[in-house]
C-alpha cells in the first residue's frame, strides 16, 4: 500500500502540479482550505501533510495545529515563500517535520517526504524493538542468570527458553544440537547458570581442537610419567569442573577411544587419569554440543550407540537463523548497542536500506556471522547510523560471504593479492557515465527492477532514474 499524502494550497495550479509530480510514489489527496483539509484528514489514514503557510483567508499553522490534535497525526511539511522562513521556523517549533521553500524543487519536495517516511518508520521500529527489548526483560527478570543473553521472539527461542527453565534445575545431561554460530553455547551457559551449582565453575572443551591424545589427557588428567613428557601429574577438566558443569563442544569429533572412557565417566561418575588405575568420584553437570548429526553417525559406526543415548537425555535443537527471521532485527540492534559502547560510537539505528539487507539475507554462518557484520558496520559508520553501504559486501549483495571469497581470481594461484583487495571489475568503457550505467543497472537487479526502490537504493528520486534511464538508453 502506497504512503499518503495530502497536498493543502489555494492555488489550482500549485495543488495539481505537486499531486501530477507525486502520484507516481505516492498516493496523492488534494485540498484548497482548512476546511477540505480537515475533511480528508478525519476520513482518511494520511501520512504526511504538504501544506502551504498562507492561503488567502487561512493560515497554515491553524491547519498544522488541528492536524497534530489528531488521534493518528500525519507528518507535516510546510510550504512558504522564501522571505517567510522565520514563520515556517516557528511552524517546526510548533511540531511540523520540515519545511520547503517556493519556488518548489520537485524533487527535492519528493526526496523530503520520503526522508520523513523512513524516520517515521525507524522511530516506529525502535520503538517497537525497545518494546519487545523490555517485554523480554521482564519475562527473564526473575531469572536472569544467562537466559538475557539468548535474545530472540521467534516461537522456536521461546520453546528454547521454556526448557532451559525446566531441565535447568536437574542432573539430566544434554544435548545441543544446532549449525555452526546458532549459539550453542549460550545455551549451555543459560543451563548452568539456572542450575543449582550456578556459583561453581562452567569448564568448556573444544573437542576439535585437540588431537585424540591430547584431549584424553585434557579430559581425565594423567600422572607424572604417563607417557613421554607428562612431567608432572595433571588435573583433567572433568576434576576442574567438579561440583560445576562440563560442556563439550563438538562432541562428534572425539575418538572411539576417548568415546569409551567418557562412557564410563558418564555412567560411573568416576574416571581415572592417564597412567593411573585408581577411581576418582566426580559430581558433574554434562552438557555436549554438536553441529552434527549423531544419529546418522551412529548409523555409519562412526559413533558409539550406548554413549548416544547417554547423552541424549534431553535434546535442545536451535534452529538455523534464516528459520527464525523474527529474531534477525532484534538480534541486530543488539550488537548495534554493543559494539557502539565498545568502540565509543554514538551510533543508533540502522537505515531502512540497511535493515532490508539485513532482514533478507539468509545468514549462512546464523548468529555469529550477524554479529561479526554489525562489527563491521559500526567500525565503519562515521555518523549516527549504519547505511547499507558499510555492510559487508556479502550482506549487500546477498550473497554467502564463503561464496564471495571462494570466487576465483585472475591469478591462477589461491594466494593472496593485496592489489587485488576491494577492487571493482571495471565496465569496458572506464568512463563516468559507463559508472553510473552500471551502478544504475546493478540496483536494477538487485531490486528485481522496481524502480522506486532502486530510486531509494541509490539516494536519487524515481523521476531523476527515470531520466537518467531514458539518457542511457537502459
Amino acid at each position: 500500500m502506497e504512503p499518503t499524502v495530502l497536498i493543502v494550497d489555494d492555488e489550482k495550479s500549485t495543488r495539481d502540479g505537486l499531486r501530477m509530480a507525486l502520484e507516481d510514489s505516492f498516493d496523492c489527496y488534494v485540498a484548497s482550505d482548512i476546511r477540505e483539509a480537515m475533511n480528508v484528514l478525519k476520513s482518511e489514514k494520511i501520512d504526511v501533510l504538504l501544506t502551504d503557510l498562507r492561503m488567502g483567508g487561512d493560515s497554515g499553522m491553524d491547519l498544522l495545529e488541528k492536524a497534530l490534535k489528531l488521534s493518528n497525526p500525519p507528518i507535516a511539511i510546510m510550504m512558504t515563500a522564501y522571505g517567510s522562513v522565520d514563520t515556517a521556523v516557528e511552524a517546526m517549533r510548533r511540531g511540523a517535520w520540515h519545511f520547503v521553500t517556493k519556488p518548489l524543487n520537485l524533487d527535492e519536495v519528493e526526496l523530503l517526504i520520503k526522508r520523513a517516511l523512513r524516520n517515521k518508520t525507524l522511530e516506529a521500529s525502535n520503538k517497537k524493538l525497545e518494546s519487545e527489548n523490555q517485554e523480554l526483560r521482564q519475562k527473564v527478570s526473575k531469572q536472569s542468570h544467562g537466559l538475557e543473553r539468548l535474545i530472540g521472539k521467534s516461537p522456536a527461542m521461546a520453546q528454547i527458553h521454556s526448557m532451559i527453565t525446566q531441565i535447568a534445575p536437574t542432573k539430566a545431561t544434554v544435548l545441543v544440537e544446532g549449525e555452526s554460530g546458532t549459539g550453542k553455547e549460550l545455551v549451555a551457559g543459560a543451563i548452568h547458570s539456572l542450575s543449582g551449582r550456578p556459583k561453581e565453575k562452567i569448564i568448556t572443551v573444544n573437542c576439535a581442537a585437540l588431537s585424540p591424545q591430547l584431549l584424553e589427557s585434557e579430559l581425565f588428567g594423567h600422572e607424572k610419567g604417563a607417557f613421554t613428557g607428562a612431567t608432572q601429574r595433571r588435573i583433567g577438566r572433568f576434576e576442574q569442573a567438579n561440583g560445576g558443569t562440563i560442556f563439550l563442544d563438538e562432541i562428534g569429533e572425539i575418538d572411539q577411544t576417548t568415546q569409551v572412557k567418557l562412557l564410563r565417566v558418564l555412567s560411573e561418575r568416576t574416571l581415572e587419569r592417564v597412567g593411573s588405575n585408581i577411581p576418582i568420584k566426580i559430581d558433574v553437570r554434562v552438557i555436549t554440543a554438536t553441529n552434527k548429526n549423531l544419529a546418522k553417525m551412529v548409523s555409519k559406526g562412526d559413533f558409539r550407540e550406548d554413549l548416544f543415548f547417554r547423552l541424549n537425555v534431553v535434546k535442545v535443537t536451535i534452529p538455523p537463523l534464516r528459520e527464525r527471521k523474527e529474531d534477525i532485527i532484534l538480534l541486530a540492534h543488539s550488537f548495534l548497542k554493543e559494539f557502539s559502547k565498545e568502540n565509543n560510537k554514538q551510533i543508533n539505528s540502522f537505515s531502512e536500506n540497511a535493515l532490508q539487507l539485513i532482514q533478507n539475507y539468509n545468514w549462512p554462518g546464523n548468529v555469529r556471522e550477524l554479529r561479526t557484520a554489525v562489527e563491521h558496520g559500526v567500525v565503519m559508520c562515521n555518523g549516527d547510523q549504519i547505511e547499507a553501504a558499510q555492510l559487508p559486501l556479502n550482506v549487500q549483495s546477498g550473497a554467502s560471504l564463503l561464496h564471495l571469497e571462494a570466487q576465483p581470481s585472475r591469478n591462477s594461484s589461491d594466494e593472496f593479492n593485496p592489489s587485488e583487495e576491494n577492487t571493482l571489475a571495471p565496465p569496458q568503457e572506464f568512463n563516468l557515465h559507463a559508472l553510473e550505467s552500471v551502478t544504475i543497472r546493478q540496483a536494477l537487479a538487485h531490486t528485481n527492477n522496481n524502480r522506486t526502490a532502486a530510486a531509494e537504493l541509490l539516494g536519487i528520486s524515481r523521476r531523476t532514474l527515470q531520466r537518467k534511464l531514458k539518457d542511457l538508453g537502459i
